[in-house]
C-alpha cells in the first residue's frame, strides 16, 4: 500500500513545480553517479583483468623457492611426490641471478633465469616473442631472450645480433678481488635468439637462457637450483596446493600463488578500486541532499493528506513508510536509468572502442571493460542505503504531524 501512495505522490500534479523540479533534479543526479559506479568499476575491472593476464605469462600458479639465501635443494623424492599431485599439470626447474650484460661498451645489469625444457608448458612468455624466437639453447652452445626493456638499453636487435654477448656473473663463494674485479667472475660470451614484451618492469629487468648453461656459471650442484615453478590444471585450487606442497617440503621453501608473488601490485589495484568506490558514494551522499529537500517539500504539500490518513487510522509507521517509499522510488527509477545506460555504454565500448587510450604505447589502444555482477549488488545496496537516510528525515517529519483537519 505504502508504494501505491508514493506512485501516486509521484505521478501526481504539485501544486509548487519547485518540488518536481528537485525531484527530477534528485533522480537524474542518481542516474549520472550510478551510471558513473559502473562505468569506472567496469574499466578498473578490466583493467585488473588485463594487468592479471599479462602478469599470469611471467608468474606460475606457484613458484617454491627459498625462504632464506638463493638457493634450494630438489631430491628426486621430492619432484616424483611433486609430479604425483594430480593438480599438477607441470613443472618447470630454473636457476636464477644477477648478471651483467655486456654489448661493447654498453652494460646492462639483468636478472638472468635459466629455464627448463619444461618452461613452455608452465609460462607464457614463449607466447609474447615480440622478435626472433623463444630458443634458450643448450650447455655449450647458449643463446639468450631478452626482454623488450633489456634489449633497447643494450642497443641491439636480438634477431640480427650478429656479434654476442658476454655474461658476467659473481662466482660463488668468491671474495672481490680489488686489484683485478673480473676474477671473481664467471664470464661467457652468448648469442642472442630473441625479445618478449608483457610489461614494463618485467620487460626492463628479465633475460632468459637454459638451466644447464646457468648451473654451469653458478657452479651448482646436481639437486641444486633457485626456484622451481609450477602451473596447475586450476588455477583456483592454488591455496588447496600450496597446502600440500608444505607438507612436502617443509618451512624452509617459501610457496607462493601467483598473487602472493606480486601481492603489492595486487594490494595498490584493490586499494584504487575501493578509493573510488568511496569518492563515487561521497557524490551519491551529497546528491541524496536534493532528494531531502524534495521529500521534505512534498511532505509541507501533502500535510493535509497526511492529517487526513491519520485520521482514517493510519499510524505515524505508515505514515512514514510512505514517504519512505516515495525516496526509495526515487533513488530506484534513477538507479535503474543509470544501470541501463551503463549497461549500453559498456556494450559500446566493447563493440565500437568508443574512447581510445592517448599515447599509443599501451598494448590495446582503447579502454578495456569487464562488467561483474558483484558490482552491481555492491551499487544497488550502496544507491539503496543512501535513498533510506535521505528518507529517513522528511518521512519522520511527515509521521509526526498531529491531526488538525481545522486550520
Amino acid at each position: 500500500m505504502n508504494f501505491l501512495f508514493a506512485w501516486r505522490y509521484f505521478k501526481a500534479k504539485k501544486s509548487t513545480n519547485a518540488i518536481n523540479v528537485i525531484a527530477w533534479v534528485s533522480m537524474i543526479a542518481i542516474m549520472c553517479i550510478t551510471f558513473a559506479f559502473i562505468v569506472v568499476l567496469s574499466v578498473f575491472n578490466g583493467f585488473e583483468g588485463l594487468v592479471k593476464s599479462l602478469y599470469s605469462s611471467f608468474y606460475t600458479d606457484i613458484r617454491i623457492s627459498p625462504a632464506k639465501g638463493k638457493l634450494i635443494t630438489l631430491t628426486k623424492e621430492q619432484l616424483q611426490q611433486l609430479r604425483s599431485n594430480p593438480q599438477v599439470r607441470h613443472y618447470s626447474l630454473m636457476a636464477e641471478e644477477k648478471t651483467l650484460l655486456l654489448n661493447d661498451d654498453i652494460q646492462v645489469i639483468a636478472d638472468l633465469k635459466g629455464v627448463d625444457s619444461n618452461y613452455k608448458f608452465v609460462a607464457g612468455v614463449p607466447e609474447k616473442m615480440f622478435r626472433g624466437s623463444f630458443l634458450t639453447g643448450n650447455e655449450e652452445y647458449p643463446t639468450l631472450v631478452l626482454g623488450n626493456g633489456v634489449e633497447n638499453a643494450l642497443g641491439v636487435e636480438s634477431d640480427k645480433n650478429v656479434f654476442p654477448l658476454t655474461v658476467y656473473l659473481f662466482k660463488r663463494g668468491a671474495t672481490v678481488n680489488t686489484t683485478n674485479p673480473y676474477e671473481s667472475f664467471a664470464a661467457s660470451n652468448i648469442n642472442t635468439a630473441g625479445t618478449f614484451m608483457i610489461q614494463a618492469d618485467i620487460d626492463n629487468k628479465f633475460a632468459i637462457t637454459n638451466l644447464a648453461f646457468m648451473k654451469r656459471m653458478m657452479n651448482l650442484g646436481p639437486d641444486e637450483y633457485s626456484a622451481a615453478e609450477i602451473a596447475l590444471l586450476d588455477g583456483e585450487k592454488a591455496d588447496e596446493v600450496k597446502k600440500q606442497l608444505r607438507s612436502i617440503f617443509g618451512e624452509q621453501y617459501r610457496i607462493e600463488t601467483k598473487y602472493e608473488q606480486n601481492q603489492s601490485l595486487y594490494s595498490v589495484m584493490t586499494m584504487e578500486k575501493w578509493a573510488t568506490y568511496g569518492i563515487l558514494t561521497l557524490m551519491l551522499i551529497v546528491a541524496a541532499f536534493t532528494m531531502i529537500g524534495g521529500l521534505t517539500m512534498l511532505v509541507l504539500e501533502k500535510q493535509k493528506d497526511i492529517q487526513a490518513l491519520k485520521a482514517m487510522g493510519a499510524d505515524n509507521r505508515l505514515v512514514q513508510k510512505i514517504f519512505l517509499s516515495e525516496g526509495i522510488l526515487l533513488a530506484g527509477i534513477g538507479a535503474g536509468a543509470g544501470i541501463v545506460l551503463a549497461l549500453i555504454f559498456c556494450w559500446a565500448q566493447v563493440r565500437f572502442k568508443l574512447i581510445p587510450l592517448e599515447g599509443g604505447t599501451f598494448l590495446i589502444d582503447y579502454y578495456p571493460v569487464k562488467i561483474l555482477p558483484q558490482d552491481f549488488v555492491l551499487i544497488l545496496i550502496t544507491v539503496l542505503f543512501v535513498a533510506i537516510l535521505a528518507s529517513w528525515f522528511p518521512s519522520r517529519k511527515a509521521a509526526l504531524q498531529p491531526i488538525e483537519l481545522k486550520t
